[in-house]
């Protein structure tokens, strides 16, 4: 396994990690989620990304059991904080009230003393900037967290939010966790790079296969065990259209012309680029843990002839 520094800082993360979104706590018993995390380790990933809102804390506590066995300090554990996970008004947002009662409820459930990386889930529009920077600060000076991101924000909220640290004398953001693949490249090509590349911050990528998409899963149908057959998951199906899926399936059959399995040239597709510190990814059994893990093989291997055909089936203009 490659490590790869978190943006201008010191961190170190593996540079495929692995997530718990939707999986741990919802689509795969937790000792299913155990092996895979403790496979993963095996493997030289260090970096597990989490949320307080995935199955409602339920993949943080999952998690907690997984990495029980795992010297803490070997381990960069990440969390994130927007979505309501608490009843009334200030349950949720990035509010000094909502952010510390988070960050509490997500020890907890994680057992441990701190977090290594705290995302911003989403921007609150509801909220000043400044009270969730300070926030996020006197988490840091208080010891719960170590380095604080976002997560799909916009480069000019990313760049107010690192400005107004500068000028208050504050930590700024060091990371941002954006969905970045083949199917959607547009706006963090485009858009973020630029701006993360110029403050030294650095990308930990969600949703390197489009959701299963890209390893062709669906190309003949939806499976009766995948994502997009689950409840709260039929926006899918409006990206499994015919129209959308034909460039994946040229896709997958330029990929086993490689001789490459597609998801593993979709992951490696991302990490050639030095701006991403991390690709992360998920699985659901231990032979797409091992699948995804490959794909660091091949980051360093994609020829000009190579990237120019993703790029024809793939237009950035379009994406």
């Amino acid at each position: 396994m490659n490590y790869r520094r978190l943006g201008n800082t010191g961190l170190k993360v593996s540079e495929i990690s692995l997530g718990a979104w939707v999986t741990f706590g919802g689509q795969i018993k937790d000792n299913t989620a155990q092996n895979l995390v403790r496979t993963a380790f095996e493997h030289g990933v260090n970096f597990f990304d989490c949320a307080d809102a995935y199955e409602n804390g339920a993949a943080e506590r999952v998690l907690a059991d997984a990495i029980k066995d795992i010297p803490r300090s070997e381990l960069v554990i990440s969390s994130k904080v927007f979505f309501p996970t608490m009843q009334g008004p200030n349950g949720r947002g990035l509010s000094r009230k909502h952010i510390t009662d988070s960050i509490a409820r997500t020890l907890k459930n994680l057992e441990l003393d701190y977090i290594d990386i705290y995302y911003c889930h989403r921007f609150d529009p509801d909220t000043p900037i400044e009270e969730t920077l300070r926030t996020m600060n006197d988490l840091i000076h208080r010891g719960q967290i170590l380095y604080w991101g976002t997560s799909e924000w916009t480069p000019a909220q990313i760049t107010e939010a690192h400005g107004l640290a500068r000028q208050y004398g504050l930590i700024p953001p060091v990371v941002d966790q954006p969905q970045y693949s083949l199917i959607h490249r547009k706006r963090v090509e485009e858009q973020l790079m630029p701006v993360t590349k110029h403050l030294g911050i650095g990308l930990t990528t969600f949703s390197p296969l489009a959701s299963g998409v890209l390893t062709g899963k669906y190309n003949n149908g939806i499976p009766e065990d995948s994502r997009a057959a689950l409840s709260g998951f039929e926006w899918m199906k409006g990206r499994l259209s015919d129209d959308a899926l034909e460039p994946v399936r040229a896709f997958t059959a330029y990929a086993d012309e490689l001789g490459i399995a597609p998801g593993q040239l979709a992951v490696a597709w991302i990490l050639r680029r030095d701006e991403i510190s991390s690709v992360i990814t998920g699985a659901t059994k231990l032979s797409q843990l091992e699948s995804n893990l490959k794909a660091e093989e091949y980051a360093g291997k994609l020829s000009e002839d190579i990237l120019t055909r993703l790029d024809t089936l793939f237009s950035i203009t379009d994406r």
